[in-house]
């Protein structure tokens, strides 16, 4: 049970293989779900969107101390290593400017979703205070929900309805607000039925028939947009310039490497000063994130004091 997942940040929690046992000490309804691979080892039904939610809600327990937590069905269920993978590099790009992982950190979660995961994963680990936004009111109540019925969380993470479907910082920012950064996990399609293949395709991996109950929810906002995840980027990116001074490290996931060139035109037509890009990697699925400042040096290390 030791043998570890290729990859993960050597600080994610994630790298050993699950502890089924334990996790169903923290979540008893996954026991139900747990079945045998053909070698004998125990392993649970990835097919089956209860063992996954079950899952989900076994490791936010075990791992981050989150005693409820629940999405309504349809809504995105997140890979909970891999979105704790995003928060560590992220904490490795901060540190590089004030020596040190910030302790005070204020980082913006662009589209919290009904699951609230990054908030909830990254105050534990590392204190920091989110604001997550949401345009979605279905969500947006969900993740509220999450955030009321853990005691003490009001304190770390507050939520943010975006009214204006239109518009990413836009509406959010308010005037002398500063963050730290900012993350986001934009949609990946570019149509409805681009995501419907996706989901379709999914399935056939897991060995699911086309009729079989989806494992892999989403809403339009979570999935897809007009033009895919390099339009919306493109859309953060212009809308970034206007809070120049009050971010110091805008950043978003980008799930396709090929999407990276049309991404750097725009933010050097954007004037960023720096930009940064970090790999990860969960078993055979790649990732990375793409980080940009408008601060120089020394503006950044003026900035990051503040949050020590």
């Amino acid at each position: 049970m030791n043998a570890q997942k290729p990859g993960l940040h050597p600080r994610n929690r994630h790298r050993d293989r699950y502890d089924l046992p334990a996790l169903c000490l923290a979540c008893p309804e996954l026991a139900e779900f747990i079945t045998a691979t053909p070698t004998g080892e125990e392993t649970i039904n990835f097919a089956d969107p209860r063992a996954v939610k079950a899952l989900n809600k076994a490791l936010l327990f075990h791992f981050y101390g989150v005693q409820q937590w629940d999405i309504p069905e349809g809504f995105l269920c997140p890979p909970v290593p891999g979105r704790a993978d995003y928060l560590h590099h992220l904490a490795d790009l901060l540190s590089e400017t004030g020596g040190e992982i910030p302790r005070q950190a204020s980082v913006l979660d662009i589209g919290v979703g009904a699951n609230c995961i990054y908030p909830l994963i990254g105050a534990y680990e590392y204190g920091w205070r989110f604001t997550g936004t949401e345009v979605n009111a279905a969500a947006f109540a969900s993740a509220q929900a999450i955030v009321n019925n853990n005691p003490g969380m009001s304190r770390s993470i507050r939520l943010r309805r975006q009214k204006d479907d239109t518009a990413i910082f836009r509406g959010i920012i308010h005037k002398n607000e500063q963050y730290d950064a900012t993350i986001c996990n934009p949609p990946f399609h570019n149509s409805a039925e681009a995501a419907q293949e996706g989901n379709a395709r999914k399935r056939r991996n897991l060995g699911q028939k086309q009729t079989d109950t989806r494992n892999f929810g989403g809403q339009q906002q979570e999935l897809w947009c007009e033009g895919g995840e390099v339009r919306f980027i493109q859309q953060m990116i212009a809308e970034s310039q206007p809070f120049a001074r009050q971010v110091m490290w805008f950043s978003s996931l980008v799930s396709r490497g090929e999407n990276l060139p049309d991404l750097y035109r725009a933010l050097t037509a954007a004037g960023a000063v720096k930009v940064v890009k970090k790999e990860m990697a969960q078993g055979q699925k790649q990732s990375r994130f793409i980080a940009w400042t408008f601060l120089d040096d020394d503006q950044r290390r003026r900035f990051a004091a503040r949050a020590r």
